[in-house]
């Protein structure tokens, strides 16, 4: 798709995302792309999931964009409740992983940052 879409993507988060996707390319049949997606769940009734996945085919739900070459792939729905937030890397001491923030579709979040509410 060629239009435009609103999520930041932090440079510390596109390093990450380019040493896991380099990392895994070998052993997959396909071309690997990032998963961002929203599930029910979490201790403000949603959480974030986010995962490497093959893109065999393009599906009808997904909204398939690249941002300085990384592939990512967003379903309607999730992109709903993701779109204009900022996609980052943390790494510290009592937390390494990627995390959501300032996501302006969320009204409040949970303390550890991996679930939100609308």
């Amino acid at each position: 798709m060629n239009e435009q879409y609103d999520l930041k993507v932090t440079s510390v988060a596109k390093e990450k995302i380019k040493e896991y996707l380099d990392s895994a390319k070998d052993d997959c049949e396909f071309p690997l792309g990032f998963r961002l997606a929203v599930a029910g769940g979490g201790c403000s009734g949603f959480r974030y999931e986010m995962a490497l996945e093959e893109m065999e085919s393009e599906r009808d739900i997904d909204y398939n964009f690249e941002i300085e070459g990384i592939p990512f792939l967003v379903d309607m729905m999730s992109w709903n409740y993701i779109e204009g937030a900022t996609l980052d890397f943390n790494d510290s001491l009592l937390q390494s992983g990627f995390v959501i923030k300032d996501n302006p579709n969320a009204s409040s979040t949970c303390g550890c940052g991996e679930s939100f509410s609308i």
